[in-house]
């Protein structure tokens, strides 16, 4: 699908919040970085052609969109395009996170506070000890709600948004921490639902609505929400969700989600919005400065990944990692990278800010895919990571 000047400044919308002047799609290496731009947009291309890429990218630095993209199909009715929404996963995640930062630094939560002081029915052990950093650094000891037994099959048959909540948080109280809280390390979509319990309970609002009002908003992201499943089947501007089959085709798998999506995951974007995110978070006005960095830094070291380390010397492969409260940040090369990505069958989603060089990067697909993300997120961040003279030509 063919870009141009034209839909790059439709793909920023009304808000704003990014500079369009001098936004070029397909752009040349840039001068400050020595990111060439070309070889990622080729690669991008080459993935399409072979079916092994379906969605919606968007790179910015400083400010300024350098490459937008779209390839495959939303849904039936429309190809994807710079302003189709896609389901985001775990990305939902940051703004989660955003929510209890603005929370605390308006002094109703303090990140040492108990489970127990917000919400009840959790036994004591739990209920007193586990805190709200543990929570957010995944050290709760808290699990995934998707493999509690019974959940999915009883969630699936919920038609309403205060149902998911009330049930996915019922369903949490019924199941035990695996180690004590600070203990250990395990991702936990548990723990971020219970963040939003909690948003929902000190805000005297729903998570919906507070995220809606204090998050997207202010945000300038004009279509992000959280959209139910009948207008995920219905509304021609939603990316269908296609997961990769045991039989090598693809299915949409709406059913197979939620009816609407929870503070863990599933809220839904488009590319232009989530850079009008970064530059609201990393200009300090979703929180204050101090929040921010709160929020942005590295808190404790995730778990090492499966399998054997990476050799010494592998290309985009991190230094160093740590859980921050929501990202996580990566140490590769001399850049810190910070954000998060999501997957669920049919989805696959990563949002990466590079502070020391100002990059942004959005990569949205309506396709799953074994073994992680799509290849072109690391991509992304091979060729904005690379050092001067390793870049492709």
């Amino acid at each position: 699908m063919t870009t141009t000047r034209r839909s790059v400044l439709g793909l920023l919308g009304a808000s704003g919040a990014l500079l369009a002047t001098g936004a070029v799609a397909g752009a040349a290496t840039d001068s400050a970085t020595s990111v060439d731009v070309r070889a990622f947009d080729r690669f991008v291309r080459e993935q399409a052609a072979e079916d092994a890429f379906s969605g919606s990218l968007l790179l910015v630095h400083r400010g300024r969109p350098v490459l937008a993209r779209s390839y495959g199909r939303a849904n039936d009715t429309a190809p994807n395009g710079p302003d189709t929404l896609f389901a985001m996963a775990s990305v939902t995640k940051l703004f989660t996170a955003v929510a209890i930062a603005q929370l605390a630094q308006a002094g109703k939560i303090a990140y040492t506070s108990t489970l127990g002081t917000f919400l009840s029915g959790f036994p004591a052990e739990v209920a007193d000890t586990v805190q709200v950093h543990h929570l957010l650094t995944h050290t709760s000891g808290f699990g995934d709600t998707f493999t509690m037994p019974g959940y999915l099959e009883e969630a699936l048959t919920w038609t309403d948004a205060d149902r998911v909540m009330t049930g996915t948080t019922d369903y949490i109280r019924r199941t035990s921490p695996e180690f004590a809280p600070g203990a250990g390390s395990r991702y936990s979509n548990a723990a971020y639902h219970l963040l939003g319990a909690i948003v929902a309970q000190v805000s005297g609002k729903s998570y919906y609505d507070y995220v809606r009002a204090h998050v997207f908003r202010p945000a300038g992201m004009t279509t992000t929400d959280f959209y139910t499943r009948p207008q995920w089947h219905t509304d021609p501007r939603i990316a269908h969700p296609y997961a990769k089959q045991p039989t090598g085709g693809r299915a949409d798998t709406i059913d197979q989600r939620l009816y609407v999506g929870t503070p863990a995951g599933d809220a839904f974007t488009t590319c232009a919005d989530m850079a009008n995110f970064a530059a609201a978070l990393q200009g300090a006005k979703l929180l204050d400065r101090a929040f921010t960095g709160i929020t942005l830094n590295g808190k404790v070291p995730p778990p090492p990944p499966p399998g054997p380390p990476p050799p010494g010397g592998t290309p985009g492969a991190p230094h160093a990692a740590f859980q921050c409260y929501g990202p996580v940040t990566l140490l590769v090369g001399d850049q810190w990278v910070t954000g998060h990505g999501g997957g669920a069958p049919g989805t696959s989603t990563d949002f990466q800010m590079y502070p020391d060089t100002g990059w942004v990067t959005v990569i949205l697909s309506n396709y799953d895919y074994d073994g992680g993300p799509p290849p072109v997120v690391k991509k992304a961040r091979d060729i904005i990571t690379a050092r001067p003279g390793a870049v492709m030509r």
